[in-house]
């Protein structure tokens, strides 16, 4: 059956439909995902952030950030399927630090891209995303695991590229886990720059979701507690597009 024929957690649907965002702590996070799916290998999920590869594409030279990348697609009344293995592209009016280009990164492991934690969660999006926009007839959908490092001498950026708009329709930002470190304070803005809403991601399941095509975001540096253990903020960010899926190359 269609994740399309469950009905997603009606607060949040009115949220992204009024505001173009909500902020939704784990308690309340867990069991709408749960509607969908089990979260019974979250641990070793969760884990898997401990395999991400350095991210090569970095305009401003910085090696604070690890990621690996998966494409899924799903009709609006059909299942969300993995898509062969592609490139990310941004343009530069959407990412100025580092658009323009076709990034490849190391993909999703298949056991990861297959886990229960991540189908349940694409399910849940699917059904949100796809009853707030129930026009759109196919979706695009790009999974990021994104691990932003700090160190005692050098901050870790979220959003290096700054306050900023992805260029899809809607985003969740799922924090996973985070580690010895300050701030990673989210901040969503109207079009005219105004704050609309803060919050900081602090448990694992705490989320934003973001109707991209209404509102812009950004996340402040993350520092370093203690400076003798690691420091890291873990994060899935899951967006959806209406964008057709073709166009870039393909490799294994």
């Amino acid at each position: 059956m269609s994740s399309v024929a469950f009905v997603p957690d009606q607060t949040m649907q009115a949220s992204l439909a009024r505001e173009g965002y909500a902020f939704v702590q784990a308690n309340a996070m867990r069991p709408a995902f749960e509607t969908f799916g089990a979260l019974d290998d979250w641990g070793e999920f969760a884990g898997s952030w401990d395999d991400l590869e350095l991210d090569s594409h970095m305009a401003d030279g910085g090696r604070y950030r690890r990621r690996r990348h998966a494409v899924y697609s799903a009709g609006r009344d059909t299942a969300v399927s993995r898509e062969a293995h592609q490139p990310h592209f941004q343009a530069l009016d959407y990412n100025p630090l580092n658009g323009g280009v076709a990034r490849w990164f190391a993909p999703v492991a298949p056991a990861v891209g297959d886990s229960r934690s991540l189908r349940t969660i694409l399910e849940f999006t699917h059904a949100l995303f796809a009853r707030l926009s129930p026009s759109i007839e196919r979706w695009k959908i790009e999974v990021h695991q994104f691990r932003i490092e700090a160190r005692v001498d050098a901050v870790g950026l979220p959003t290096p590229e700054g306050l900023h708009r992805d260029g899809v329709d809607y985003v969740l930002v799922l924090l996973v886990n985070r580690s010895n470190i300050a701030s990673g304070t989210t901040s969503i803005h109207a079009p005219d720059g105004r704050e609309l809403g803060r919050f900081t991601l602090t448990e694992p399941l705490d989320a934003a979701l973001v109707d991209d095509s209404r509102v812009s975001h950004g996340v402040t540096p993350v520092e370093a507690i203690d400076p003798a253990s690691p420091a890291y903020r873990d994060v899935l960010v899951v967006t959806f597009s209406r964008a057709a899926l073709s166009g870039p190359p393909t490799r294994g």
